[in-house]
């Protein structure tokens, strides 16, 4: 039997055919969005993916497609009821048509979208968030850190680019009552899918540094909910619970917090509100520290009075004990100055004694003295010849003898 050869245009056209007559209807199928981006023309492209139970393996994957008439109603739609824009890793339940193209294959051409689905996909993840940190026993972690009473040193994750950042760094340094705030900007992306790595390398950047700061702070302004709704990441919000010192997030949540503000030690709706929070805390210790200087004052103040007549009494009897030891005193002051007297008379007639031996031996050795009996000194130039080496021939030298000097010359040694 010789089988039918078809070209590979005339094979596509069947599969499209039989694709068409199995799979004629619409149908509403649940999926994850691995995959989205809008080209040129204005047509959404999106791969789609069910994943296995381990919720890491994948099971199917398909490419769908919205084109640009309907994706710009069904995108507005879905962010207006979600809060949300479409994006990778979320949930979806959609309308879709089986097509089959003889270039481009299989895809699901998009039609509709329930966005309620989403919610509940959406809530459910919260909720199961909240619960596993709370089974872990680390939901309230950093809340029950003690606020720093002094918040000075700040470690800032955020973007420098970002409005949000700007306000609170301006709205920190320009306070009325000139606290002095050290800031340091931790550069992190704050929104799309890398928003979750980022912040927790900024977050374990500052734990290397153990003691130089005293808060952290999560700020970013602006923005759509779904650009904040990347906060609501189990690995965030796990980092937030095991941080040393308190965070304090305004991320710009005006309706509904994160998981990330739930778990902070202090939640804010905006970057400017967390800098009012640290300013207001400043004033607050200021506050107390000025109540304790003039508690310390009154106290003080008290004491002096209460132990006044106490002090006047004692005075009273430190004079009258002064007063009947001075007589006793004054004896015995007395005897100590005669004995003192003697033994002064009796040192100096010792070192008179001595004084005298001294002068009679220095007389006996004066040169004047020595000379009377005899002897003659002879200098050459002023100084003493003690040796006939200390003179040559020709040498004028001085002879002093008891009644007079004589000049010679050296004429022979």
């Amino acid at each position: 039997m010789i089988m039918e050869k078809l070209s590979l245009t005339e094979l596509q056209l069947i599969i499209k055919d039989s694709l068409y007559m199995a799979l004629p209807d619409f149908y509403w199928v649940i999926a994850e969005i691995s995959e989205i981006k809008e080209n040129s023309a204005g047509h959404c492209y999106l791969e789609l993916i069910e994943k296995q139970a381990d919720e890491k393996n994948v099971s199917a994957r398909v490419k769908a497609i919205i084109w640009i008439n309907r994706y710009r109603f069904l995108s507005a739609f879905f962010q207006d009821a979600t809060g949300e824009s479409l994006k990778d890793g979320m949930k979806i339940l959609v309308k879709i048509k089986v097509e089959y193209h003889e270039l481009y294959g299989l895809s699901l051409v998009i039609s509709d979208i329930d966005p309620s689905f989403t919610l509940g996909e959406m809530a459910m993840k919260r909720q199961m968030i909240i619960r596993r940190l709370e089974e872990e026993g680390v939901f309230s972690m950093n809340r029950e850190l003690d606020f720093p009473l002094l918040p000075q040193k700040i470690a800032v994750i955020s973007s420098e680019g970002a409005a949000g950042y700007r306000d609170f760094i301006s709205h920190l340094k320009g306070n009325n009552n000139k606290y002095v705030f050290y800031a340091a900007l931790f550069e992190t992306v704050m929104q799309g899918a890398e928003t979750e790595n980022s912040v927790i390398s900024s977050l374990n950047r500052i734990a290397d540094h153990p003691g130089l700061f005293d808060v952290v702070v999560i700020i970013r302004g602006g923005g759509s909910q779904s650009d904040l709704s990347w906060f609501d990441s189990y690995n965030i919000a796990f980092h937030v619970t095991q941080f040393p010192i308190p965070v304090i997030t305004g991320i710009g949540h005006e309706k509904d917090m994160s998981v990330t503000d739930m778990v902070a030690n202090q939640a804010l709706k905006t970057p400017t509100a967390v800098a009012d929070h640290l300013i207001e805390r400043t004033a607050n210790a200021e506050a107390a520290l000025n109540d304790m200087i003039e508690g310390i004052d009154n106290i003080t103040r008290s004491a002096i009075e209460d132990n006044r007549s106490l002090t006047d009494s004692f005075k009273l009897k430190v004079i009258s004990a002064a007063g009947s030891n001075i007589a006793g005193r004054k004896v015995q002051v007395e005897k100590y100055s005669t004995d003192l007297r003697k033994s002064a008379m009796n040192l100096l007639e010792k070192v008179k004694t001595k004084t005298t031996v001294l002068e009679n031996t220095l007389g006996i050795l004066d040169p004047k003295n020595v000379l009377k009996r005899g002897y003659s000194i002879t200098t050459l130039n002023g100084k003493l010849v003690k040796s006939a080496g200390d003179v040559k021939n020709e040498d004028v030298i001085e002879t002093q003898i008891r009644d007079g000097k004589i000049r010679s010359k050296v004429l022979k040694k």
